[in-house]
């Protein structure tokens, strides 16, 4: 019996298991059609972009190691996230970031940037049939080395993030109506002190009016989707963030924007899948960038762990998932990057699949009835079901590596193509 084989006699059995709670895996596997994750482009090269690849990393953010292969150019970039796709199942989106343009014509400031230099971009997931988010980049700048963009005080650099925000905005619309699409533009800044300000409102209040003022055009939402993204600190601003939660969420349920979670940028004790629920009561949807923090904000390559699947399972429980839009965000130069993204990408998709694979109107039912040990024996009981027999089966199905068998092509990959750059 071969391995194919093998693993479609596993899934039969695992069905049957399943079926005894009451759960559907073929309609599990079938759900997973709705879910689409962004594959943030920075993890191909550790964020050092396109418009100045050797300039110096900037704005609380620091990619660790060295590992041989980085992408240097956009057709290096593309190439390794083609490959990357090439070993998931399920749908994938791009997330470009606007230091990542094609700057081949001659340098554009971040002010002046246009949909001209994301063209290649919208083409390549055109040919790919994806779609694409984006982001303004608010760090790695001359403009940023004070610690401040559209929060700052100096109103010639105020106004100059301004107008990244608004060509942001553009560009963002320009996407999702070529891509037919909506492309979600998220917007987080650095900004914040390294000791212990005095005006924090002031600062807030900068901020403030430099969005109302970025966000003063309306664009269809079949076209692009607002996000503001909150991080608790960064390095040289240890003290004290403007963009904290607090304030996002204010400003996101105020303006109908959405609200940006990423699990990296809260306290340790801060549970994102604990958030959501919340959110949605008071904003139409989510963003999600799906990371793992260790110790601080160092985004790590997302594992299959307890955080990861309480944010799958409250999206799935809830029947969240047009309401959330799901990308990653981190950026390890430690170790092969296409392993990176497959290793990460997977374990979410794991998590999603999981939570598909739950009896939650039974757990419910256990739940409102008072049932408490019930509830918690099952909970325990579904750990040790047989989900990865369903996994395997679900990847061989949408015609990619099942099991470890993709680590043996992510290192062929590397003896023809990233060895050599």
């Amino acid at each position: 019996m071969n391995k194919n084989e093998l693993i479609k006699k596993a899934y039969e059995l695992a069905k049957e298991q399943y079926a005894a709670l009451g759960v559907d895996t073929d309609a599990a596997m079938k759900k997973m059609g709705e879910l689409a994750i962004s594959l943030h482009c920075w993890q191909t090269d550790d964020v050092s972009g396109t418009e100045n690849p050797d300039g110096q990393l900037s704005g609380g953010i620091q990619a660790t190691g060295n590992y041989p292969g980085k992408a240097r150019n956009i057709a290096e970039i593309t190439a390794d996230l083609e490959k990357v796709m090439s070993l998931l199942p399920g749908k994938q989106r791009v997330n470009v970031h606007a230091l990542y343009g094609d700057f081949s014509d001659g340098m554009v400031d971040r002010d002046a940037i246009s949909v001209k230099q994301f063209q290649g971009w919208i083409d390549w997931c055109k040919k790919m049939g994806i779609g694409m988010d984006f982001n303004g980049s608010f760090f790695s700048h001359p403009k940023a080395d004070s610690g401040f963009t559209l929060s700052s005080k100096d109103e010639e650099v105020r106004k100059f993030w301004v107008e990244h925000l608004k060509r942001s905005r553009e560009i963002a619309n320009e996407i999702g109506k070529q891509l037919g699409t909506p492309c979600v533009l998220n917007t987080w800044i650095p900004d914040g002190s390294k000791d212990t300000p005095v005006d924090r409102n002031g600062m807030r209040a900068q901020l403030t009016k430099s969005l109302d003022e970025g966000f003063a055009t309306e664009y269809p939402k079949e076209n692009m989707k607002d996000a503001v993204e909150s991080k608790v600190f960064g390095i040289g601003a240890e003290s004290m963030t403007v963009g904290s939660h607090d304030y996002y969420l204010g400003y996101a349920i105020k303006n109908n924007k959405l609200i940006c979670l990423d699990n990296g940028h809260f306290h340790p004790t801060e549970v994102v899948g604990d958030k959501i629920s919340s959110c949605l009561q008071f904003v139409d949807e989510v963003l999600l960038h799906v990371t793992r923090p260790i110790r601080w904000d160092s985004d790590h390559v997302v594992t299959l762990n307890e955080e990861v699947q309480l944010i799958a399972s409250e999206i799935v429980r809830n029947d969240f998932m047009k309401r959330v839009n799901v990308g990653l965000d981190f950026f390890d130069a430690s170790i092969n990057r296409i392993g990176a993204y497959v290793v990460g990408t997977r374990a979410a998709q794991k998590a999603f699949l999981i939570a598909m694979l739950e009896p939650t109107k039974t757990l419910v039912e256990l739940e409102e009835a008072g049932q408490n040990f019930e509830r918690l024996a099952m909970l325990e009981e579904l750990k040790t079901m047989p989900f990865a027999a369903v996994w395997d089966y679900y990847c061989l199905q949408e015609g990619v590596p099942t099991g470890a068998d993709y680590i043996a092509e992510i290192q062929q990959y590397e003896k023809d193509v990233l060895s050599n750059r």
